[in-house]
Formats: C-alpha cells, structure tokens, sequence
C-alpha cells in the first residue's frame, strides 16, 4: 500500500478520508469544547518547535509551523460550522501552534471573528495577527487601498474582533500601487506609536518593495506561496532580500491547495456556495492536474521509503529551506492538522532538499497560479 495522505487518514483517530466527487469529507460540526478525535488533555505536544522571524525590535517568536485559517469561512467551498472550527484551533494551539493566519478578506470579516473567539481565553499566550489593506462595498471586495483612514478603521476593527487593545502582527494584504510603500511603513509605524500593533508584515510584494518599506519600519514576515509546486520565490529575490534583511518567511499554500495531499485531481468539483475559488487558477483545471501528476507520484515515492507522506514532505521541505520559514497550511479536519504538525519533526538533510529540488525540475507543474485579474495584483516592482 502506498503511504501516503490517504492510508494515514484511514489510520487517525476514526477520522478517515471519505470522498465525494474528488473532494474530502469535511469534519463535522462538534459540540464540545475539544474537536472528535482529540488526545486527551495533558498528551505530549505534537510540535513544541518554534522559530523566530523578524530581527532586532522586529523579531517575534512564533510555533515552527502556523495554521492558514481561510478555508474555514472562505473560498474553499463547504466548511465545518464556527464551533467546530473554533475546536481545532484551539486544539492546535494545545499542540504547540502559535501562529493562526486569518485576514479581514476572509469572509469578509467572518474569518477574524472565529479565530478571535479561539484565542480569546489565551490571550498574551498566543500571537495576534490579521491581514488588512481592502476597501468593501455592500460587504464584498472592492480594492486595495492602503489610505491611512481605511487601515486605521481596518486595524480598530481588527481589535474589536480579537477582544484586544493591540495586535501582535497585522500584514498588509495586497500592495496599494497608488500609494508610495514608505508612505504605507509611515502609516504602520504610526499605530505601533499608538499602542495598537507591535509588528508589521507583507504580502505578496516584491524583494524591492520590501526592502523599502524595510527602511521606514523593519518588517517581521513577508507572507506568499511557495511549496514544491511553485519555487519562484527562490529566484524573484524575494528569499534574498527576506534573508539580508533578517526578514521572517511566512509561506501559505505550502501543500499546494491540497493537491500535494491528494486530495485535489482531475476529477475534483469545485463547488460554487459557497465558492471555491481553486476553479479559477489555471493550474487546477483538468488537464493541468493531469500533468501534475508524476510529480505527486514521484514525492509519494519519495516519502515512502522515509515513512512520511507528501504533505509532511512539503512542510519540512520548506522547514529544511531556511531558520526564518514558517509555513502555515490550512485545514479543516483534526487529522490534516496532526499530520501536517509532525512535519515539524521531519528533519531532511541537504542531499534529501536537492533530491526533492531535482524532481520538481523533472516534473514541472502546469499553469499559472493565478488568473491574470488576480495576478496583476502581485507587485513585481524592482
């Protein structure tokens, strides 16, 4: 039997990987207080590995691998019910997480809300941190704006949400390219003066930008994707300028939307309510997946023979990559979150990071990642 995301599932706590016209079972709703499935309290901690990103005033310490909290309201079709989300984050963080990626985009708003219930009973335990940097009409997305008075009722909101006075980390979303990025580190600097965050990050900027906005206010993490199916940050001099900077990487999507877990083929329905959004990337149409696949079957391969499956190959390749990458996959179900956890503990050696590197060169992946509307958003400014 080949060891992968599958056969692990159909061993973990009665949770199994049930699917449904390509997609997986989703977990269901609970009425507890803990997730079905969980160890009791008091149970070792699956991930006890932390990290730090960010230097000097900027550094903050974080668990080595976060949790992307989005599909849990937002554009990844069905989702658990809020008390059942709430459970597993709060089961994570019993686990040793620490980072929980949310963001005002998601829902919209919806998305902050349950992860600033979780974290409510721990707080000065657990890092805050959000995304902002949108304007909304009639409550859907309507832009990028970085104007110091949407960010400011963004920010408050983004307090009131979490039941807090200050946020541990708040990103901007998307950059607002008619705003000069120093402009944007003065706005930032300012709530930190105000008592209102304590660091600042980006997302989906260029190496240029970041250094810019570095020289104004020192950035703690630069959010984008990055996994085995999509390396370029590796040579768009974004991982460059993040390491002379002393700037922490924050990856999302590091098992590639769930293709790296198998649970994303050519046969796979993508859901329209609510939406899922993986049906407009060019890279998840039928064909493109199809050609994927050989390197999905070479990394199942690859795990194998070292007892691991391909998600957790994914994670601790990225660990393996460098001290200041912490990558934060998202899930739903309580025993994607447990597997992907034990990444943590996979350690690969340099021979093992080339090999992996070698088989995405052999079998690349199809398609852009991103429809032009939504690609001409990432900055790529020098």
């Amino acid at each position: 039997m080949t060891f992968n995301r599958r056969s692990f599932l159909a061993a973990a706590a009665g949770t199994g990987a049930a699917m449904a016209f390509g997609r997986p079972a989703m977990a269901p709703a609970v009425t507890g207080a803990r997730p079905v499935g969980a160890p009791p309290a008091g149970s070792r901690v699956l991930m006890p590995h932390r990290r730090v990103i960010g230097r000097g005033e900027a550094a903050m310490e974080v668990s080595a691998i976060g949790l992307g909290c989005m599909g849990m309201s937002f554009l990844r079709g069905t989702h658990p019910g809020r008390e059942a989300c709430v459970a597993l984050i709060r089961h994570a963080m019993e686990q040793g997480v620490t980072l929980f990626d949310t963001a005002e985009a998601y829902g919209p708003f919806e998305n902050e809300e349950i992860v600033g219930e979780a974290l409510r009973p721990f707080h000065g335990e657990i890092p805050l941190t959000t995304k902002i940097g949108f304007v909304y009409k009639d409550g859907q997305y309507a832009g990028e704006s970085s104007d110091p008075k949407v960010l400011r009722a963004a920010l408050e909101n983004a307090l009131r949400r979490f039941h807090t006075d200050c946020m541990d980390l708040v990103y901007i979303h998307r950059r607002d390219f008619s705003r000069p990025i120093e402009e944007v580190a003065e706005t930032m600097l300012g709530f930190r003066r105000e008592g209102k965050l304590r660091h600042w990050g980006l997302s989906e900027v260029s190496g240029g930008t970041l250094r810019r906005a570095h020289a104004v206010f020192p950035v703690t993490a630069l959010q984008s994707e990055y996994s085995l199916t999509w390396r370029e940050p590796e040579t768009n001099g974004v991982l460059a300028a993040c390491e002379a900077l002393g700037v922490g990487f924050v990856p999302f999507g590091p098992v590639a939307k769930g293709f790296l877990g198998g649970f994303v083929n050519e046969c796979t329905i993508y859901v329209d309510t609510p939406v899922d959004n993986r049906k407009n990337f060019p890279r998840y149409t039928p064909e493109n997946i199809r050609k994927a696949l050989p390197l999905l079957a070479a990394l199942e391969e690859f795990g194998k023979a070292r007892g691991v499956t391909v998600p957790q190959l994914a994670l601790a390749w990225c660990l393996a990559k460098a001290p200041w990458i912490v990558p934060i996959p998202g899930t739903c179900r309580l025993a994607h979150l447990e597997e992907d956890l034990r990444a943590a503990s996979v350690a690969l050696s340099a021979e093992e990071v080339a090999a992996l590197d070698a088989l995405t060169v052999a079998h690349p992946v199809v398609g852009d990642r991103y429809p032009p509307s939504e690609d001409a958003r990432v900055d790529r400014e020098p």
